[in-house]
């Protein structure tokens, strides 16, 4: 599973390359359509704001972030499932932010979102963050067990938040696989940049790969049900359907 500092550093700018690209293109290609477009641009501030700028702050104070964390007298897979619930929280203020200034962008709030809801509570208690905690408990047992990289568990998380845009929002959206592999690779990064370097963890094989993949969809899915469950009647979606646009 090792992968060279060089190979790493062209993955990203290859990655963050076609983002942009990719994002620039379909910006200018909605100009036409307005909602659209204010989707598009609302995705936009989340690549700028949660992406470049906050997934830049990461890699630059990523030493002091992981002092820090370390100096907290609390077991590390306790502050690493702590510490991704908090990344998670951050990346969903910014993407509800984004679906509140639809006026900036030419429309109503709830004509055109990336969020299920324009509350922010209701975003991370019903839809999404309250998802997300299985993923970190799972990454919690990998890494004691194996001892991935910050880059393989950004990855590999990544693609999990991939897989489950596409098997929710629909299969299209796997050709978004830039935004949101960083959109959730971004969650773990820095969480499992703080792990300690010595903890008994095995270097990991191709195998121990796919079940850090298959793993949190395992322990996620049946929670999502129970969440269900308990919240039987809590919509889906709190704004009226977009045609052809869906929620982040």
């Amino acid at each position: 599973m090792k992968i060279s500092m060089l190979l790493k550093s062209i993955f990203i700018i290859l990655l963050g390359l076609y983002l942009m690209l990719s994002t620039t293109l379909v910006y200018l290609f909605t100009r036409e359509n307005r909602i659209a477009h204010a989707v598009i641009s609302m995705g936009s501030g989340l690549v700028l704001l949660w992406i470049i700028l906050c997934g830049s702050l990461m890699y630059i104070f990523r030493d002091r972030v992981k002092s820090l964390v370390q100096s907290i007298p609390l077991h590390w897979q306790v502050k690493f499932i702590l510490f991704g619930i908090l990344m998670a929280m951050l990346e969903e203020a910014i993407t509800t932010t984004m679906t509140n200034l639809a006026p900036l962008f030419g429309v109503e709030v709830g004509e055109a979102y990336i969020t299920a809801s324009a509350n922010y509570f209701d975003v991370i208690l019903h839809h999404s963050v309250i998802v997300f905690v299985p993923w970190f408990i799972a990454w919690a047992w990998i890494l004691k067990r194996y001892d991935f990289s910050p880059f393989w568990a950004f990855l590999l998380f990544g693609s999990n938040g991939l897989l489950a845009e596409s098997l929710t929002f629909g299969w299209e959206h796997m050709n978004e696989f830039a935004l949101w592999i960083f959109v959730y690779g971004l969650m773990i990064y820095l969480p499992a940049y703080t792990v300690p370097a010595e903890h008994g963890a095995q270097q990991p094989k191709l195998w121990h790969a796919a079940l850090a993949f298959i793993l949190p969809f395992l322990i996620g899915i049946p929670w999502a049900i129970i969440v269900n469950l308990i919240f039987p009647n809590h919509p889906s979606i709190h704004f009226p359907p977009i045609n052809g646009v869906q929620s982040l």
